[in-house]
């Protein structure tokens, strides 16, 4: 079956216009890729070659992409030989990108109030997405995003007050507080201002702090490791809440035909196996989990 998404995947050799390293393996690419940049939508990502010796593509999910700049930002980290190799790629090199491929997040132009759970290398999306409320009028999106590691930003007290937040859990991201957009962070490493505890846990918080009729506009999108989304999953379920996923997955061609990234999930007419690449990466929820 034709995807409405394919015939927008181009291969681009993209120049590299920054690379920044961040504390914890981390690096945040910005390269210069028009066709991608073009039609990049919160929840794609990106298939690049690390290194010109090596053949072998890494997905990377999109953290910005500007269509009259042409810019798109990829936050990573280093866990492997190929995100080794691609850490050691300098500005004004080039770079052979194909995307934006997947199909992404789906506003529910019902819920007002979108609830943005990111963890580690699942921030990105949710960046995009956040940027992308910012176009639209009459949402008041709240982002959560945690980390076992620095974050890739310089963290900063949040002057955006939320109701049912801890005592002192006040640090949020500096580009989201330039939006207009609440933020709180986690973390199990006794960051300040953070959260000690996990994204769920303030998730929860939040929900409870407010009224029935405020909570039933409340939509969940998440990206982040298979143990967070299931967690995600779970509260959503719990809260009686609409709750979209971005999965994880290792990929080959990222483009559906080897099927090496494939998940079982429930359809109206029963389990299926969907290839994330393609078919996701985004789910809902509950067809999962």
């Amino acid at each position: 079956m034709n995807k409405p998404h394919r015939d927008t995947i181009c291969v681009e050799e993209a120049e590299i216009i920054s690379h920044d390293a961040w504390p914890g393996n981390q690096y945040i690419l910005r390269i210069l890729a028009e066709g991608i940049a073009a039609d990049a939508k919160p929840g794609s990502f990106v298939h690049l070659t690390v290194d010109p010796q090596r053949p072998m593509r890494r997905p990377i999910s999109i953290m910005r992409a500007n269509p009259k700049t042409g810019m798109v930002d990829l936050l990573y980290k280093v866990v492997g030989e190929g995100t080794t190799l691609l850490s050691h790629r300098k500005p004004g090199e080039r770079i052979n990108v194909m995307g934006p491929i997947g199909n992404g997040f789906t506003v529910d132009q019902t819920r007002s109030l979108p609830l943005l759970i990111g963890g580690g290398v699942g921030m990105p999306p949710m960046i995009f997405l956040a940027e992308h409320y910012t176009e639209l009028a009459g949402y008041h999106p709240f982002v959560i995003l945690g980390s076992e590691v620095p974050f890739p930003f310089q963290a900063e007290p949040s002057k955006l007050i939320i109701p049912g937040m801890p005592d002192g859990v006040i640090a949020g991201v500096p580009l989201l507080e330039e939006w207009g957009i609440p933020s709180r962070l986690t973390s199990l490493q006794g960051y300040p201002g953070c959260h000690e505890g996990y994204v769920t846990d303030l998730a929860r918080q939040w929900l409870d702090a407010m009224d029935e009729s405020d909570r039933k506009q409340v939509i969940i999108y998440s990206c982040g490791p298979h143990p967070m989304l299931e967690a995600v999953a779970k509260l959503a379920k719990a809260y009686n809440l609409p709750c979209q996923v971005s999965l994880e997955e290792f990929m080959a061609c990222a483009v559906g035909g080897c099927a090496g990234c494939v998940v079982k999930v429930e359809t109206d007419t029963g389990p299926a196996m969907k290839r994330v690449c393609v078919d996701g990466p985004v789910f809902e929820a509950a067809t999962v989990f």
